[in-house]
């Protein structure tokens, strides 16, 4: 019998073998622990991160939701600043669905394309 853990682990392998981050596409990847959220925008080719947002920085109290929101937002404005208007989404093995749902929807309004 397989953890949660490890089944999501299992995901990430085969969705990360596919989904790759370039200069011109990075890859909007997603962490979730149970009580933050945090997103990055990685550029796997040089092997750097040229965005990154998370629920600590914002240090309020809300629902998750509207954290993974904020989050969202946050993360397609930093991206802008660094240039970066189209990307790859990586749910990192996570189901599309609530907290990642809402960050991937909040980054797209914020005008980041995928």
């Amino acid at each position: 019998m397989t953890s949660k853990t490890d089944r999501r682990n299992k995901i990430k392998l085969g969705v990360r073998s596919h989904v790759s981050g370039t200069a011109e596409r990075p890859r909007l990847t997603v962490f979730r622990s149970n009580k933050q959220i945090y997103a990055q925008v990685i550029d796997d080719l040089a092997g750097k991160t040229l965005a990154s947002a998370s629920s600590l920085k914002l240090g309020e109290k809300a629902p998750k939701k509207e954290i993974a929101a904020k989050v969202g937002e946050l993360v397609a404005k930093a991206a802008q600043e660094a240039g970066v208007t189209t990307v790859v989404f990586d749910r990192n093995g996570y189901l599309y669905h609530g907290r990642i749902k809402e960050l991937a929807d909040a980054a797209r309004n914020g005008g980041l394309k995928f």
